[in-house]
């Protein structure tokens, strides 16, 4: 944020009233909003990004990243529980890299071991060399 910015902007959420939640406060222990707030009404406007974090379990989970990369999101991908699985995971990343390099045109980055970056092809990512 710069100087003499007001902070984040804040959305209405009316299931926090219905709930009765207490408000969170700086300090406070960490909370899971996808927990909290699972179908948080937040408008999407033009040129907004969303982020989304996810943990692949199995390929059963694969049509949901490419919905999120079609969308223009970007997608982290944890994949630890498919390291054991060497079958499965070859296909699963196959078929993620197949669907975001080839069809949309965007990228795959490797960040670590267990995790996957997917950029739609509106994002590029910097090779460090």
């Amino acid at each position: 944020m710069s100087v003499g910015d007001d902070g984040p902007r804040w959305v209405e959420m009316p299931s926090i009233a219905d709930k009765g939640m207490s408000i969170i406060h700086p300090g406070e222990p960490y909370h899971d909003l996808g927990m909290r707030f699972p179908d948080a009404p937040v408008p999407r406007l033009e040129g907004d990004v969303i982020i989304h974090r996810a943990v692949l379990e199995d390929v059963t989970g694969i049509s949901q990243i490419m919905d999120w990369v079609s969308d223009g999101d970007i997608v982290i991908i944890e994949m630890s529980d498919l390291m054991s699985r060497d079958m499965e995971l070859q296909l699963a990343v196959g078929k993620i890299q197949d669907f975001v390099e080839d069809d949309v045109n965007g990228q795959v980055v490797r960040l670590g071991n267990t995790r996957l970056l997917l950029l739609p092809p509106t994002f590029v990512s910097a090779r460090v060399k």
